[in-house]
């Protein structure tokens, strides 16, 4: 059996939700990501992403989005517990424990890029403009990254591709 080539990632996260730079000061720069209700990214999740993939955190939902840096995937596709509080917010009372409808995936914080790559300067860039955050209605929270667009945007980050 061949080994599983890594795969890249976008994952966007609310800057009122968590920062990057606020993921590095969690208990092991941890952050256990909850509360994705698209059904898109959540087979993205649950069918692609794997321990040991990496990441481009990407805040979004504020005045200037973009890639702060880079985490690890260190936990993938189990099933997102707050789907089952109901007092949480994103309890889904359709979800049940032998049928969950949404997962959860965890990050590590990996390495900070030396300059934050805005969205308009990931758009500005020719060699990203098959990348899904630069197209036009592209909304979703968990995006895969090409290999080759991962290499420029880390480049673009000023840091090493690996």
């Amino acid at each position: 059996m061949s080994k599983r080539e890594k795969k890249y990632w976008l994952v966007k996260c609310e800057l009122d939700e968590c920062s990057f730079d606020e993921l590095k000061t969690r208990p092991q720069s941890t952050g256990y990501w909850r509360g994705v209700r698209n059904y898109q990214a959540r087979n993205l999740i649950r069918d692609d992403m794997k321990k040991g993939d990496l990441a481009f955190f990407y805040h979004s939902n504020c005045d200037k989005p973009g890639i702060a840096g880079i985490a690890t995937i260190t936990r993938a596709g189990y099933p997102d517990p707050s789907q089952f509080d109901d007092k949480h917010h994103y309890y889904d009372e359709k979800s049940t424990e032998d049928e969950p409808r949404w997962f959860s995936f965890d990050v590590e914080w990996k390495r900070k890029f030396k300059r934050f790559v805005h969205l308009a300067d990931l758009k500005a860039n020719d060699k990203l403009a098959d990348m899904r955050v630069v197209q036009r209605g592209q909304r979703l929270s968990i995006q895969p990254v090409a290999a080759q667009e991962w290499k420029e945007v880390c480049k673009m980050g000023g840091v090493s591709s690996a």
